[in-house]
């Protein structure tokens, strides 16, 4: 269970590193080939490097809010009460230098919401509505990237007309990188409000497996601004405190091209058409609500909660 914490940042910037020397490149290798050309090892630059873990050892905790790692002593401020025995402590330092303390316990108390529903859903993801659940209710994302695309260009524009190097391009670069931190703060905390509602409305929630890294290479920033696999993350973390259910079924099931009242698939079915009408029953399908309800069939076969024709592999976390 991790628990975040801001550590206060030494004076020295070195001081955030200096439990590790590193090189830029393998001593073994130099002295072996150090006759054809091969480079000596440096030392690899102190900004490289945003992060590292301590694990049971190199850090003890002291009284009043402080941490004594090495042979330094650095104060701090919870976010929360750490409960359990420590794990790890991971040191994180953000784009702004600003110092995070992450600590993961063991044999911690979690208390677990009983909130018991009997409900099912099933979410297709859309580029033009965010989710689109199985009961007919479409969630817009805020997108809020592309709200403040002018901002964010606006102070690019100034980072990148400062003189490399100067106190003012390092000014500007801050002021770009709290921008982007807004942006992020802002859709991380819709993702939290809009997972805590769903998993106090629904008991089992049913979602196709995503190929982000194919769907980034086709529609770029627009995926990058949904943020799809940072919502499921999240969505997952709460399920399991709630004792709720997440599911995944095999992205290669058609649950487009499949209708949900005859279970007929379509031969094709082409990205921009959003109504289709079934051959055998004749009914009209919405594409995403259509999608939808058949990822909560597949689903709800999954998990033992009904029997549905052509259904494929899921994996239940």
């Amino acid at each position: 269970m991790p628990t975040a914490a801001s550590l206060t940042p030494p004076n020295n910037d070195y001081h955030f590193y200096y439990l590790y020397i590193l090189f830029s490149g393998s001593p073994q290798l130099f002295f072996k080939h150090n006759k054809k050309g091969v480079r000596p090892p440096g030392f690899k630059k102190v900004r490289k490097y945003k992060s590292f873990t301590l694990k049971q050892a190199g850090y003890k905790f002291l009284g009043g809010n402080r941490v004594k790692i090495g042979n330094r002593t650095y104060q701090f401020w919870k976010s929360r009460e750490i409960e359990g025995t420590v794990k790890t402590l991971t040191i994180k330092r953000t784009p702004l230098g600003e110092l995070f303390m992450v600590v993961v316990v063991d044999d911690a108390i979690d208390l677990l919401v009983e909130s018991t529903t009997g409900k099912i859903a099933g979410f297709d993801f859309g580029l033009k509505t965010f989710l689109t659940c199985s009961d007919g209710t479409q969630i817009e994302s805020p997108q809020f990237l592309k709200q403040s695309l002018k901002i964010v260009a606006n102070a690019s524009r100034h980072h990148s007309r400062k003189i490399k190097g100067s106190s003012n391009r390092e000014r500007a670069r801050k002021n770009l990188v709290r921008k982007y931190e807004d942006i992020s703060n802002q859709r991380r905390d819709w993702f939290w409000k809009l997972a805590h509602e769903l998993t106090d409305k629904f008991d089992v929630l049913c979602f196709e497996t995503l190929n982000l890294k194919g769907m980034q290479r086709l529609w770029g920033r627009k995926i990058s601004d949904l943020a799809f696999g940072e919502f499921l993350q999240i969505l997952e973390w709460i399920a399991k405190k709630k004792n709720k259910l997440v599911v995944f079924i095999d992205r290669w099931y058609p649950s487009s091209k499949t209708c949900s009242h005859c279970g007929h698939v379509l031969e094709s079915l082409d990205l921009s058409v959003r109504e289709w009408r079934c051959p055998t029953c004749q009914s009209v399908n919405g594409r995403d609500e259509n999608a939808a309800k058949n990822i909560q069939a597949v689903g709800a076969s999954t998990v033992g909660l009904g029997d549905v024709r052509q259904s494929q592999t899921a994996i239940a976390v």
